[in-house]
């Protein structure tokens, strides 16, 4: 399962596609002793101003959603409101825990590959309304995976995790794949159905779900906070698999906190709170209301005029309130807590306008001195300072997985790993571990004299796409471009801006025309195999590698033998290390060999964490955070100030928050 990481300021920063996931995966974080936080940082909170019932927030109307199917979406934009309208099996809380949800409770045997969930009583499926339809039973998490199995119903999205790991799912996806769309579309998970005979999905009474694994799973249960539910009946209700293909917010059916009682495309969207919602306890608003914007700029003033309750600052409006002591926010910057992993995926067969190849780039970015000078080069601090100018160095990067997912069974976050097989220093806020300027001008002097000789020409052109029109997009793309500029020289790269008009997949990556792109991953359990089969050369939803990378469509000739060949490596240790399931930390030192060699054979470039300043009268710290699972954006026990939250304040909350941990 997989899904694009976005934030507010996504495009507003990358000017590009972002995404993430649920893949697949491995790992055992260890069980936390974190109690939950004192209620001192609450009662503060409540002390300075009332919650907040009906809450209003902003995005960018570029981040509008794809789709309402929760089981086919991709993207981030999806999921920060799907998440709120359709539960999944567990879920995650604030720190990071996985905790019951649909599933009251869970099992697993002593090798761990057979996972079995108790459905709680009383959770129910509502319409838009509200009105109950039907219990949500273990069926619907049949009916769920029978649909992401199938290959016409879902058209080959989210299967990678299952089919890897869910006995007999590779073999049910390839059934279907024979069939015709009308014969696919026929099919159920009903008992008696060939899915049930097929795969190890078991539901023997409306409370008890069964999954059987291949082989040994220890982090099935971080899986299941991306599993959902789909009722059968509903299928029925909407006619059928296209029915469901084209369902909106009035005639899909909830189980989640909310429903999506309003949704005018591009413009707003209002999210009501679910009066069957199984969780009583919990705290939800009555309603949040989503705007719509054309940028960040519009958001300040939204908020400055009290039309919305958070706002990320650009770089201009956080150096204006952090610079004046008077400006009435300068007492309630907030930096937002690091979340997500950046990264720069080349694009190995890039085309020109015309639809022929762009044989200058394509040859250029198959020389691995060529891609290591921008590893060793390429400073992007003054990119970061679009978002975080007063700390942009919490926006480094050295890996392509994040912090906070795996540990060893001595507590070692799994980076720390990686970080020793690169070789860097630790880092240090300081300088940017990676940069070298003497290994960055070695390999580009190496790179001028190989490609030379293949005919390459000096500079070669670097194409980067951003939403036309936006000027936010537009300034962040001119400072990236000084950054190509001031670390690898005119001479050697030319950097050049391009607009598209409304989608970017479609009117850039489809034909190839983009030489990079940024793109951030979460991953779908908490395991770092989950980032590394993005990449893989050749593999079932290697998505990166499919969308962006285009390696698999590169013809192997002597220019790009060493190219394929390393990706070929890579992809066998990142396999290697996949097979490791009853050693975890055999699997984790694996895993971080394969990152390790991607990073230094530079196929993908490490760029940035998100780490962003805010004015918010939300506690980020209250917030779900979801190192995996994708439900950051779930507006579930959020704790709220209408008056606004104080620097020292949050600074009190994260201090209190990190003590817990």
């Amino acid at each position: 399962m997989r899904k694009k990481l976005s934030r507010l300021l996504a495009l507003a920063l990358a000017a590009a596609l972002t995404l993430s996931g649920c893949s697949s995966g491995t790992t055992e974080e260890p069980e936390s002793t974190a109690e939950a936080p004192s209620s001192a940082a609450q009662e503060e909170q409540e002390s300075q101003g009332e919650a907040i019932e009906d809450l209003v927030i902003a995005r960018l109307s570029t981040a509008e959603m794809q789709t309402f199917n929760i089981l086919y979406s991709q993207t981030m934009e999806d999921f920060a409101n799907l998440c709120n309208m359709v539960d999944s099996l567990m879920e995650i809380d604030n720190y990071s825990r996985i905790v019951p949800c649909i599933a009251e409770s869970y099992t697993t045997n002593e090798d761990k590959s057979v996972w079995t969930f108790q459905i709680r009583d009383g959770v129910k499926w509502v319409d838009v309304n509200g009105n109950e339809k039907a219990d949500c039973t273990s069926q619907d998490f049949a009916t769920a995976m029978e649909w992401i199995l199938n290959f016409h119903k879902n058209e080959s999205s989210q299967t990678s995790d299952f089919l890897i790991m869910l006995e007999g799912a590779n073999e049910y996806y390839e059934y279907t794949k024979t069939l015709s769309e009308e014969e696919a579309f026929a099919l159920t998970a009903e008992e008696g159905s060939v899915f049930k005979e097929m795969v190890g999905v078991e539901t023997p009474d409306a409370n008890t779900l069964i999954y059987r694994c291949i082989g040994s799973r220890p982090y099935w249960d971080s899986l299941s906070t991306c599993l959902w539910p789909m009722s059968q009946a509903m299928v029925d209700e909407l006619g059928g698999p296209a029915g469901v293909k084209a369902m909106n917010n009035e005639n899909m059916w909830y189980n989640g906190c909310y429903t999506m009682t309003s949704y005018v495309q591009g413009n707003e969207k209002t999210l009501t709170k679910n009066p069957l919602y199984w969780d009583q306890d919990c705290e939800l608003f009555n309603t949040v209301t989503v705007k719509m914007v054309e940028s960040n700029d519009t958001m300040y003033q939204l908020y400055q005029s009290g039309e919305i309750d958070t706002v990320t600052l650009t770089e201009s409006n956080l150096k204006t309130i952090y610079d004046d002591p008077e400006n009435p926010y300068h007492d309630y910057l907030v930096e937002n807590p690091a979340t997500g992993t950046y990264q720069i995926h080349f694009n190995y067969d890039k085309h020109l306008e015309d639809g022929t190849p762009d044989v200058n780039w394509n040859t250029a970015i198959a020389n691995e001195a060529f891609r290591l000078s921008w590893y060793y080069g390429l400073d992007l601090t003054e990119y970061w300072k679009r978002t975080n100018s007063i700390n942009p160095l919490s926006c480094e990067n050295e890996f392509y997985s994040m912090t906070g997912l795996a540990y060893t069974s001595d507590g070692t976050d799994y980076t720390e790993l990686v970080r020793q097989e690169l070789g860097l220093p630790e880092i240090d806020g300081q300088t940017v571990a990676r940069l070298d300027a003497d290994k960055a001008e070695q390999y580009k002097q190496q790179a001028i004299e190989e490609l030379t000789a293949l005919g390459v020409t000096f500079p070669v052109q670097i194409d980067f796409f951003i939403s036309g029109g936006n000027q936010t997009a537009l300034d962040t793309a001119n400072v990236l471009s000084q950054c190509f500029s001031d670390s690898l020289g005119d001479d050697y790269v030319q950097f050049n801006i391009n607009t598209y008009v409304s989608s970017a997949s479609q009117e850039v990556y489809t034909p190839k025309l983009q030489s990079f792109v940024f793109n951030g991953w979460t991953p779908g359990v908490n395991d770092p195999t989950n980032y590394l089969d993005t990449v893989l050369y050749d593999a079932v939803n290697a998505y990166y590698s499919d969308t962006y990378s285009n390696i698999v469509d590169v013809e192997e000739t002597e220019t790009t033998k060493d190219l394929i060949d390393t990706y070929k490596e890579f992809t066998a240790m990142a396999e290697e290390a996949k097979a490791i399931n009853d050693d975890m930390d055999a699997r984790y030192q694996a895993c971080a060999e394969a990152e390790a060699y991607l990073i230094s054979h530079a196929l993908v470039l490490p760029a940035y964490h998100s780490s962003s300043w805010c004015l918010t009268k939300i506690n980020p710290y209250s917030k779900i955070h979801a190192p995996f699972g994708g439900l950051n954006e779930k507006m579930k026990n959020w704790e709220t100030n209408a008056d606004g939250y104080t620097t020292a304040e949050i600074e009190a909350i994260k201090a209190e928050y990190e003590a817990a941990q």
